[in-house]
C-alpha cells in the first residue's frame, strides 16, 4: 500500500464488487450512486498503488491484484465487525481479562469471580497473574493487565497517577502476630510495639507498605523496630513466628496457627484497604465492567 490508511468503507466496497461484478449492483445493494462506487474503488487502486478492477463485458471483474485484497478484506472486515462488538458497551461481554494481583485478593476475590463467570458468563475468562501492588501497577501501565488488585494501609497510604482510576474493594483490620503468651496484652498500638521493642521484626519482601507501617507505629512509640526478616507468604511469616524468629503483622481475621497470638491493634488502628486499579477509560470494555462489578459484589463492606 502507498498509504498506511485504507478507508474500510472502501474494502467493503471491493468485496461487494467482487462478489456482484457491477458497480450498479453494488450501489443498489449499498445504497449508495453508482458513481460513488466508482470513485471509491479507484482511489482505493490508487492507495494500493495498482489497478483493481478491469472491463469483462458491461460488467467488470477483480484484477488479480484486487482479488488479493478482496481476499485481505474479508479478514480486515471481520476484525473491525469483532472489534466493535467486543467495545460496544450494549455488547454481551466477551473476551479475556488479565488481571495481575496480590495472593490473599486471587484468593478471596478472583477466584469466586472465576466461578460465578463459567456458571453465568462462559465467554468472559480471567488470565490472573500473582504480583504485589508495586509489580500490578507496572503491568497495568505497561497494557500488559487489563485489571489490577493492590492495596495500600492507612498509615501508609498510596499515591495513584491520574491516568489510573481506582474502585475500593473494602478493608481488612490488621493485627501485630507474636509468640502466643499466658494472658492477655491490652492497651493501644503503641503499648503493644512497645511490649516487642526489642524483638526482631518480619515484613514483606516485594512491597514496603506493611514495613512503613511498622516504621510509623514503633516511632510513634519512641524506637525504630530491628527489621531482620522478609516473607511475602502469611503462612510463612506465622511459622517465622513460631520458630521465634520475631514478630509481624497479620490479618486480624485470619486463623492463626497454635503458638501464635494476635494482639489488637488499635489508635491508631492499622487497616488495609483494597483496590481495583483500571487505566482511565478502559473500564467501559464489558468484559472488564463485569469483572468490576463482580468484584465489587464479592468483596467486603
Amino acid at each position: 500500500m502507498n498509504d498506511l490508511v485504507v478507508d474500510p468503507r472502501r474494502l467493503e466496497l471491493l468485496l461487494e464488487l467482487s462478489r456482484l461484478g457491477s458497480m450498479r449492483e453494488v450501489s443498489e445493494a449499498m445504497n449508495v450512486t453508482t458513481s460513488t462506487v466508482s470513485q471509491q474503488i479507484a482511489a482505493l487502486a490508487r492507495e494500493a498503488g495498482t489497478p483493481l478492477i478491469e472491463p469483462d463485458g458491461r460488467r467488470v471483474r477483480l484484477t488479480p491484484a484486487g482479488r488479493r485484497l478482496a481476499g485481505h478484506a474479508v479478514t480486515v472486515l471481520a476484525a473491525l465487525e469483532a472489534a466493535r462488538r467486543d467495545l460496544d458497551p450494549s455488547a454481551a461481554p466477551a473476551g479475556t481479562v488479565r488481571v495481575a494481583a496480590f495472593a490473599s485478593a486471587v484468593r478471596q476475590l478472583l477466584l469466586p469471580v472465576a466461578r460465578t463467570l463459567a456458571r453465568q458468563q462462559p465467554e468472559v475468562r480471567l488470565q490472573l497473574l500473582e504480583h504485589e501492588p508495586g509489580e500490578a501497577l507496572g503491568l497495568l501501565a505497561d497494557d500488559e493487565v487489563d485489571l489490577a488488585l493492590t492495596y495500600d494501609y492507612n498509615l501508609a497510604p498510596a499515591r495513584f497517577g491520574r491516568s489510573l482510576v481506582s474502585q475500593p474493594l473494602g478493608s481488612t483490620r490488621w493485627s501485630l502476630g507474636t509468640p502466643a503468651a499466658p494472658g492477655r496484652e491490652r492497651g493501644t498500638a503503641l503499648e503493644v510495639f512497645s511490649r516487642y521493642r526489642d524483638h526482631d521484626w518480619i515484613v514483606n519482601s516485594r512491597n514496603t507498605a506493611d514495613e512503613e507501617v511498622v516504621r510509623v507505629v514503633a516511632s510513634l512509640a519512641g524506637f525504630e523496630p530491628r527489621i531482620t526478616h522478609r516473607a511475602d507468604s502469611l503462612d510463612l511469616v506465622q511459622d517465622m513466628i513460631l520458630a521465634g524468629l520475631g514478630v509481624g503483622l497479620l490479618p486480624a481475621a485470619r486463623p492463626t496457627a497454635r503458638g501464635v497470638t494476635l494482639r489488637r491493634l488499635q489508635q491508631p488502628d492499622v487497616t488495609l484497604r483494597g483496590f481495583a486499579m483500571t487505566r482511565r477509560g478502559h473500564s467501559a470494555w464489558p468484559p472488564l465492567a463485569l469483572v468490576l462489578r463482580l468484584l465489587g459484589d464479592t468483596s467486603p463492606p
